[in-house]
């Protein structure tokens, strides 16, 4: 089990690589949606924001509007991580069970694209 802090890295990480996706991709696979991703085997969640300029930073606290995430991701820490190391593919882990995503149909297509 992986700690608190190296979770929130993992998501440091991910916002950065997200960075690295080109203008033209995110114009055509991003619209702005709130996130919350749940670590089971912590008990934490935190929140972020896709949109198309980038992918803000994760918070443990919810947003201060009060609505609810659009995109919910529940995994264990160490899956996180592998996922975000490029060691645990993203559709793998959801077959498996080892990460649910409650989305809509057009969200997960369009996250399938940019991941």
């Amino acid at each position: 089990m992986a700690t608190v802090e190296e979770c929130r890295a993992a998501l440091d990480k991910l916002v950065e690589q997200f960075d690295g996706i080109s203008a033209e991709d995110r114009a055509k696979h991003v619209v702005e949606r709130r996130l919350a991703c749940r670590i089971s085997d912590l008990g934490v969640t935190f929140f972020g924001r896709l949109h198309r300029n980038g992918l803000d930073p994760f918070k443990e606290v919810p947003p201060e509007d009060g609505r609810p995430a659009e995109v919910k991701l529940t995994l264990k820490s160490e899956d996180l991580i592998s996922m975000v190391n490029g060691e645990l593919d993203m559709g793998r882990a959801l077959l498996g069970g080892r990460v649910k995503i409650d989305a809509s149909l057009s969200d997960l297509l369009r996250l399938r694209k940019l991941l």
